[in-house]
């Protein structure tokens, strides 16, 4: 876990700086440039430096041991974090839209802007484009939904600055109109990575289950443990990184408790060895004519 937390510390530290150099020279050359895309650009460099604090936040807080008041730890403090940075997408991603839609009615009232903001896009792009990837390398490595979803974040900064290389050189080619169509376009593209970032948080912090490849893993699992003759009810929750999982084995009715307790013991072992992001297991031990359910191993 403190690997685990050191890892998503680095990466974020470093996109923290990034941003705080981006959002500096954007609004810089936005204002020198006469160009209000880049400077709406800058603002959204700005509410990146809040999402990586946001992470920095949750990371340290799920990194956290057990304790008194949460006995089943802390990882769900990167799933708020998530649902909260997909809140602030969409709101940013709102702000681009009506800034843009404004824009469109009152094209006459925009200037022309320079050369400069159009370097610094280009520029930005790139840094943007650098951030989501190493950011979503260390998010899926470490399966950290708050890392992803500031990856994500990255993205979507980057598709900002495309919009403002677009509409600053359509502008400056004399297409006025560019502008703000382009910053519409992007605006819907932060607001549907958004809403997919805010279903999922919501789906964990409402305890959904594992996929159907990590069920089909643990059931395979369980039908190659000795011992186990059928598998009952499976149920899996997520916990922010982590996930739990409770199930029951129908094992010979003849056995005894410590050989049922071992058999158990056996496959919560092989399951945690397997599966690294499983952080606890409960078995419940059923003789087989007890065993509620069908079949798994069919």
């Amino acid at each position: 876990m403190e690997t685990r937390y050191e890892e998503a510390n680095k990466v974020t530290i470093k996109s923290i700086m990034w941003n705080i150099i981006l959002t500096i020279i954007k609004i810089f050359a936005g204002v020198i440039g006469k160009s209000n895309a880049m400077i709406a650009d800058g603002i959204h460099s700005a509410s990146d430096i809040i999402s990586s604090i946001g992470v920095l936040i949750g990371s340290f807080v799920s990194s956290r041991p057990d304790d008194k008041e949460h006995n089943y730890g802390h990882e769900k403090a990167e799933t708020l974090v998530s649902f909260i940075l997909a809140i602030l997408l969409i709101a940013v991603s709102i702000t681009i839209g009506i800034q843009a839609i404004k824009s469109l009615f009152n094209l006459d009232s925009l200037q022309i802007p320079t050369i400069l903001p159009l370097i610094i896009a280009v520029i930005s792009i790139i840094i943007k484009e650098y951030q989501y990837r190493i950011t979503i390398k260390v998010a899926k490595k470490i399966n950290s939904p708050a890392l992803k979803a500031d990856a994500w974040h990255h993205r979507s900064d980057a598709l900002s600055s495309i919009a403002a290389f677009v509409g600053i050189g359509g502008s400056i080619l004399g297409f006025k109109a560019l502008d703000p169509i382009a910053s519409l376009i992007v605006a819907m593209f932060i607001a549907k990575v958004g809403i997919e970032i805010l279903i999922n948080s919501v789906n964990e912090l409402m305890d959904v289950s594992v996929d159907d490849d990590e069920e089909t893993q643990i059931k395979s699992i369980a039908k190659n443990t000795q011992g186990i003759r059928n598998l009952g009810k499976l149920r899996t929750r997520k916990h922010g990184a982590m996930a739990y999982i409770d199930l029951t084995i129908c094992v010979d009715g003849k056995l005894t408790v410590t050989e049922g307790h071992d058999i158990a013991n056996k496959l919560e072992k092989q399951i945690i060895n397997d599966m690294e992001f499983v952080k606890g297991i409960t078995v419940h031990v059923e003789p087989c004519n007890h065993c509620p359910g069908n079949s798994c191993f069919k």
